[in-house]
């Protein structure tokens, strides 16, 4: 899968069924290893947050369907 798909995909956290956004980057280490994906926040979210972005990681990614990303954070 690449970068382009992923980006296609709105994030949701299974917490509270919140629609965090969607990826904007990824950051990834020297080893080419992608250490966590930046997602940008919903418009809303952004008004009240410092942070206009959201780091979510592998470890925090429950499931990738066809048209979402399932988080837990």
């Amino acid at each position: 899968m690449r970068l382009a798909d992923l980006q296609s995909k709105d994030i949701v956290n299974t917490k509270d069924g919140k629609k965090l956004g969607r990826i904007m980057d990824a950051e990834i280490d020297n080893n080419g290893n992608i250490v966590y994906f930046a997602v940008e926040q919903k418009r809303l979210f952004r008004l009240f947050s410092s942070n206009p972005e959201i780091n979510i990681t592998f470890n925090q990614i429950v499931k990738i369907g066809e048209d979402v990303i399932l988080v837990e954070l």
